[in-house]
């Protein structure tokens, strides 16, 4: 059973778009170039093409882009860019408003946007296919519970994502980093399976040493290792200046697993 000890402390990680202000990646990393093409950025827009926010995600077929749930919840549409760098003119690639590829918004059906953390799963399905040599792929069933054993805590995640650089408080923001580039982090595992996580939660580092996740991650995959198994989606932070740990949804649970195979199960390998 999901747990709710997570309620009062998370924020999450989407993005909200203001034309005048800098859209925004990995706190503390490097960037990614071509090394995971198959993540790309998304603005969520309502039914008359506003964009409303925005997030990460990742190809797991040539139509079905998975994100987080609240990347997904309430919105009519999707806009997706799979450009490494839309800097430094992000309107030139037709941002905010039309992406490579455009597609139909999912959100979990367990999911609800006052605990969006106990299941923070989304998905995108595109308009047309978007056709690459290789896409991120699912776990297998509670596979990320061999973490638990001993000797697994130091575990090593790729998170890749387009979401702030850095974050400062109000005072300080002119110092903040916000650019739409494509970067990586190699966060370790913090916490899995605790009174804390439940068993639909990682924690991972996020610091200097290791990077970490910022707003605009959201949706954005933790792979296992440098596999392209993805272990969850960006989730939440716990400040907003995204210090301390990150938060990522699990994916390899059940429920999560039979909506995305009993629903575009056709789509997917």
């Amino acid at each position: 059973m999901r747990h709710k000890a997570l309620a009062a402390t998370v924020a999450a990680l989407a993005l909200v778009v203001l034309a005048a202000s800098p859209a925004s990646a990995i706190t503390d990393g490097v960037p990614d170039g071509e090394n995971h093409p198959y993540v790309g950025l998304m603005v969520a827009q309502d039914d008359e093409g506003n964009p409303m926010w925005r997030c990460s995600g990742t190809l797991i077929s040539p139509t079905i882009f998975l994100t987080a749930g609240h990347c997904t919840f309430d919105a009519d549409h999707a806009e997706i860019w799979f450009q490494s760098d839309l800097e430094p003119t992000p309107a030139a690639y037709g941002y905010p408003f039309t992406g490579q590829v455009g597609g139909t918004p999912y959100v979990h059906p367990e999911y609800d946007d006052a605990a969006f953390y106990l299941h923070d799963l989304g998905v995108v399905v595109l308009d047309t296919p978007v056709i690459l040599p290789t896409y991120g792929t699912l776990p297998a069933l509670d596979q990320l519970d061999a973490f638990t054993k001993s000797g697994k805590k130091d575990a090593t995640f790729t998170a890749v994502g387009y979401g702030l650089q850095k974050s400062f408080p109000d005072a300080a923001s002119w110092k903040t980093e916000a650019l739409r580039t494509r970067m990586v982090s190699t966060p370790k595992l913090n916490s899995i399976n605790t009174g804390y996580t439940g068993d639909g939660s990682l924690i991972l580092s996020n610091n200097a040493h290791t990077g970490g996740t910022c707003s605009g991650d959201s949706g954005g995959p933790n792979f296992i290792g440098t596999s392209t198994v993805i272990a969850g989606v960006t989730s939440f932070g716990k400040n907003s200046t995204c210090a301390g740990t990150g938060g990522v949804y699990r994916v390899d649970r059940a429920d999560d697993l039979d909506w995305l195979y009993g629903e575009f199960g056709d789509q997917l390998p």
